[in-house]
Order: C-alpha cells, then structure tokens, then sequence
C-alpha cells in the first residue's frame, strides 16, 4: 500500500517537472481525506478549477481516503522527533501513516516534499522510490 501525499499528487495534475510515473496509478493508495481539501485549495488558489477538476476527481476517486478518526488526531498532538520541526498539515499525514502501520498494513510514503520524508524516515516509515519505481511487471 502506498501512502499518497499531496506533492505527488500536485506534481501529475500541475504537470510541475517532477511528476510521479503513470504506472503508480495502478498501485493501491491510499491517503488522509486532506488529500482532498489540499488538492482543491491549490486549484482554486490558483484558478485551475474549471480546467484542472475533472482530472482532479479521477485522481482523488482512486484513492481510498482514510478518515480523520479520533487516534489519528491523537497521534497528531504528541511530539514528533525533534531534530524535525513539522507543520501542522504533515502531522496529520504522518499520524495516518501511523495509524495504518498500528493496524497491521505495510505502507511506504510517497512525497516530494524532503521536511515530510525527513520525519517519516525518522519514525521509520518506509519511503517510496518516486524516482526508481518501475511499477509491478
């Protein structure tokens, strides 16, 4: 299972210059509800709504969406490792990712953005290889 964060998914639909192979649609994803709040925030920030929707709800439709459940916004409010300051949006994602992995699943973070996969590397939360992935064959 591979959590999706936002940077990739902004990455495919902005067409930004690091962008996530096709072939990682085809996996299993799955991320916070925010990845809807967040994508959509950065469209109508940006006037793309009306040109960018429909590819933005195909995208989100693939992706199963956890809820913001009680013990996920518990894990939000405790600490995170201290040589990494984290911003308030992350810590909802990396308490997902937690919660996933307390309830049994394999999950590896795919993310662009380096502060994210600097605590998720220090809560030993696998990574995965946006750059390398050659999807399943």
């Amino acid at each position: 299972m591979i959590y999706l964060d936002t940077s990739v998914a902004l990455a495919y639909l902005l067409a930004e210059d690091r962008r996530p192979p096709a072939s990682l649609w085809n996996e299993t994803l799955v991320s916070s509800r925010l990845l809807q709040y967040e994508i959509w925030n950065r469209l109508h920030a940006r006037s793309l709504a009306d040109s960018h929707g429909t590819s933005a709800r195909a995208l989100i439709a693939g992706v199963a969406l956890l809820e913001l459940v009680p013990p996920v916004l518990e894990r939000a409010l405790e600490p995170f490792p201290e040589s990494h300051p984290v911003r308030t949006l992350d810590a909802l994602h990396l308490a997902s990712c937690e919660y996933l992995r307390a309830a049994g699943q394999r999950v590896s973070l795919a993310s662009y953005d380096s502060r994210m996969t600097g605590i998720a590397g220090a809560l030993n939360i696998a990574l995965f290889d946006l750059e390398g992935f050659q999807g399943r064959g």
